[in-house]
């Protein structure tokens, strides 16, 4: 049997505990219950982890965790959007299309060279 485990909010390695198909079946409360107390419970079939039942915190702390990076791109991305608008740099935008190859290149080569 494989046994899993996961890491608690100390990140500590702790095995979760399991619970056989058919004990899950007939004792479902104990399940529940194993879940709510321990964050997760996992039920295998024949011997092997098939599903897991999360407590409600244990699931909401995977949603949070996920849309956490995805916030902070949005708001980097509205933030750099917000600058890109600004006057100065709209004007510098217009200037690079307006460039010639050689100003381009100019302009890369003292870019690169910057400190």
């Amino acid at each position: 049997m494989t046994a899993l485990t996961m890491r608690n909010h100390r990140g500590e390695e702790i095995s979760v505990p399991e619970f056989s198909a058919t004990e899950a079946k007939n004792s479902f409360g104990k399940v529940l219950d194993t879940a709510i107390s321990q964050g997760m419970a996992a039920i295998t079939k024949r011997d092997r982890p098939t599903a897991v039942v999360l407590s409600l915190d244990a699931y909401q702390a995977l949603v949070d965790a996920q849309s956490r990076p995805l916030d902070s791109l949005s708001h980097e991305f509205d933030a750099l959007l917000l600058r890109m608008q600004a006057p100065r740099a709209r004007d510098a935008m217009m200037d690079a299309f307006d460039a010639s190859p050689d100003e381009l290149g100019q302009a890369a080569l003292l870019a690169a060279h910057k400190p």
